[in-house]
Parts: structure tokens; sequence; C-alpha cells
């Protein structure tokens, strides 16, 4: 690949708790993905991040999850499907309101945390996640975990997509994320990230813990905001692939049913 996208998870701080480092992440990456007030974050964070993207020209996104402040949206939650499109179209709503406050828009659409996991696990949920936020904006880029459900949901639809990857999560062999109980599910090491991210880039796959190659749509490339070493990770990515001849720019989305 000549280009790749990064993004990160951002804008989840709530009143005076911080979390993450985002002004200065948003120095290393392309695309941002912004809480929505639901897992994380308020309308004061959100304006903020929101400023902070438009300013530096950084593609956005929003970032909805599970209304599940404590548990940060990672734990699994029954919805129906008809309150799982309004929870989403909801969250949308909200993320546009703020972009277009700051002077920017919202170009793209990423699920977050337990509510991502289970529609990359279950195609008929992530149909109904991205049917409500396409009821919102049919022209949203929806950027899914890349060789899971939640791609065989976008072609279905055929909206305009994007494949992911992650570069601080280990993979299962059928490209789900190895859970976060699970030793070395997290990866913290710098070093350790940009070397799989350039072999995934380079590869045009996800490279699971076995050694399985999956071959994946590697459109943009995950750098959460909240790890202890998300910063460093996200330097030594940018980095590594830039020295591997890779550019980085946000991505363009790809369009329609293949």
């Amino acid at each position: 690949m000549s280009s790749v996208d990064l993004n990160a998870d951002m804008g989840e701080s709530f009143g005076p708790w911080v979390m993450g480092q985002d002004e200065a992440l948003l120095e290393v990456i392309t695309s941002a993905n912004i809480a929505c007030g639901f897992h994380a974050s308020d309308p004061d964070v959100m304006a903020a991040t929101m400023t902070l993207a438009v300013a530096r020209g950084t593609g956005i996104g929003a970032h909805p999850g599970f209304p599940d402040l404590q548990g940060f949206g990672r734990r699994r939650m029954e919805v129906s499907k008809a309150s799982l499109r309004n929870l989403v179209a909801y969250q949308l709503g909200a993320a546009q309101a703020m972009a277009g406050k700051a002077g920017g828009s919202v170009r793209h659409l990423k699920l977050h945390g337990a509510l991502a996991n289970m529609c990359a696990e279950d195609k008929a949920m992530a149909l109904a996640a991205y049917e409500g936020a396409l009821a919102v904006d049919p022209q949203i880029i929806v950027m899914v975990l890349a060789a899971t459900e939640q791609q065989a949901a976008v072609e279905e639809l055929g909206c305009r997509w994007a494949g992911e990857i992650f570069a601080d999560r280990a993979y299962n062999d059928d490209a789900t994320l190895v859970d976060r109980s699970l030793p070395g599910a997290v990866i913290h090491d710098p070093a350790l990230a940009a070397e799989r991210m350039v072999k995934m880039v380079q590869a045009g796959a996800i490279i699971t813990e076995s050694g399985k190659h999956i071959p994946a749509a590697v459109d943009t490339i995950c750098l959460h905001g909240d790890g202890k070493t998300a910063l460093e990770i996200a330097r030594s990515v940018r980095a590594a692939l830039q020295g591997a001849g890779v550019a980085l720019e946000v991505f363009p989305g790809r369009s329609g049913r293949v």
C-alpha cells in the first residue's frame, strides 16, 4: 500500500477528569473518532475536541457507544435493533451539531468498545447500527473492523466504508480482537506496535497471534488514545510507516456493494 490513515479515539474526558492526550495525538494522526457523550465525554469536551480537530485539519468521525459512562462502554448490553438504530442516530446527530459549531463536519463513523465488538460478531446487529447512521447521513463513511461481520454489513448495505486495523491490539484467527482480559491482548510496546503495523500494511492483511494472515482492507490504523503508551505508540507507528515509504493521509472511503 502507498498510503494509510492513522486514527485515534478521543474526546473521552468527562468534566474535570482527563482521559488521554488528545492535543498531542492530533499532531500525529490524520483522523479523529470523537466520543458522543454516551460511553464518555460531555458537551464541553466534545466542543473543545472538535475545535482542536478542525484547527488541525483532521478528518472528524463520530464515535458512538453504549450508554455506559461507568464502564466506559466496554460492558456488553442487550439492546433491541430499533433502539440500537436510535442510539447511533442520536449520537451521530450530536457529533454533527458540535462539529458544525466548530466550523467542521463529520465525515465518518466508528463504533466504540463493546458495541463494536458485538457488531464484529453479529451482522444483524451491525446492520441495525449502521442503518441508524445512514438514516441521518447516507454519505457517511462507516469505519469497520476489517474482515469481520462489520465489513459484511457495509458490503450488504452498499454504503461508503473504510477498513480498520489496530496497532495496539492482538488478533484472533477470525479477525476479531483478543479479549482485553487475556494476557497480551493490549500491546504497550511502541516498537512492537510499529513493527506489526508495517508488516500488516505491506502484506495488506491482518496478522493474528498464531501467525495467520487474513487478507484485509487496510485503509486506516487505530491508535487508542487512552492507553498508557498511546502517544509513544502513535509516534512510533507514524515514523515506521513513513520510513517504509508509506504516506499518511485521510482515507477516501470505499464505495458501493462489492
